[in-house]
């Protein structure tokens, strides 16, 4: 079964946002809750979010061009940013809200209908927030599961509206609607700066995680005949894309064919352990002395394999 395309994955996200804000919105009218008033402001960043998700999924989708020869994909690290600002955006705001109402209270009316437009919202957003975390993850890309991860972040939101509207019926003490609002943004909080510092990692070429890394040394090195070795191993991922390059060192004996078939071999060895890395190797003759110096990771690396043991 064909996966649905990333860009109809956003459009049914933007279409449950557009639902949500209009279903929390009447019932924010009919409560007067501010619990249920900050979750209706969250779906308007919803909305927003979804849209610069669903314009970067069409630019990230463009092919290399001249002025952009590493592909289009690090947009999603720009707009899955700006989907955890806006978030801590909204949690600032329940705060907000939550402590104006906490010194200037109000009466609460009609909860059971309010409740109900809020539930209904809810299901729409865990339904669709599952489906984006999933596909996300399926195909390693942050902007579906940072669109997905908002919407059960509002799931959670509306969740904690619920609790607080049910307590303040059960016990008729309205300071509770503030108290739960204050809860949920801090998770809310903790959720954006989670995204925001997924989103700085990827501009930044984070490298890949160590597991990662391990299997791409484990390949070089399993392919690597007396007298040969490589340092300099740079790693990053770019959206749904991975690359590495290093720095192959053999004797200066070999032919520019010999020395080929084995790069050859060994970026295959790579791809063979993860699937579509885009691999550069650089051949130095071993023998040379500026062959090791070239690269600023060189002592660092070699400072790590005498931790561990290594010649």
């Amino acid at each position: 079964m064909t996966a649905p395309r990333p860009q109809l994955l956003m459009g049914l996200s933007i279409l449950a946002a557009v639902l949500n804000l209009a279903l929390k919105s009447v019932a924010y009218r009919v409560t007067g809750s501010v619990g249920l008033l900050a979750d209706a402001g969250e779906s308007v960043v919803n909305v927003v979010a979804a849209l610069a998700a669903l314009l970067t999924l069409v630019y990230a989708a463009r092919p290399v061009d001249r002025d952009h020869t590493y592909g289009h994909e690090k947009i999603e690290y720009f707009s899955s940013g700006l989907e955890g600002m806006l978030i801590l955006v909204a949690a600032c705001a329940i705060v907000w809200f939550a402590l104006r109402r906490l010194f200037v209270p109000e009466e609460l009316e009609s909860l059971g209908v309010g409740s109900g437009f809020t539930f209904a919202a809810t299901v729409i957003n865990l339904g669709v927030g599952l489906l984006l975390i999933r596909a996300g993850r399926r195909a390693q890309s942050i902007v579906l599961e940072a669109d997905g991860r908002h919407l059960m972040a509002d799931v959670v939101t509306s969740a904690g509206v619920l609790l607080g509207l049910g307590l303040v019926w059960l016990t008729k003490l309205t300071w509770l609607d503030t108290i739960v609002a204050l809860l949920v943004a801090g998770h809310i909080g903790w959720t954006a700066i989670d995204l925001i510092r997924r989103s700085f990692d990827g501009l930044m070429d984070r490298a890949l995680p160590e597991e990662e890394q391990a299997k791409v040394r484990a390949a070089i090195a399993g392919l690597l005949a007396p007298g040969m070795d490589f340092h300099a191993l740079r790693t990053r991922r770019a959206g749904t894309r991975r690359f590495a390059d290093f720095h192959l060192l053999v004797p200066g004996i070999f032919t520019v064919r010999r020395a080929h078939e084995i790069t050859e071999r060994i970026e295959k060895a790579i791809r063979v352990a993860l699937p579509d890395m885009e691999v550069t190797v650089h051949v130095e003759p071993i023998e040379e002395r500026a062959a090791w110096e070239d690269s600023a990771l060189v002592p660092l690396e070699q400072a790590a394999r005498q931790a561990r043991g290594e010649v």
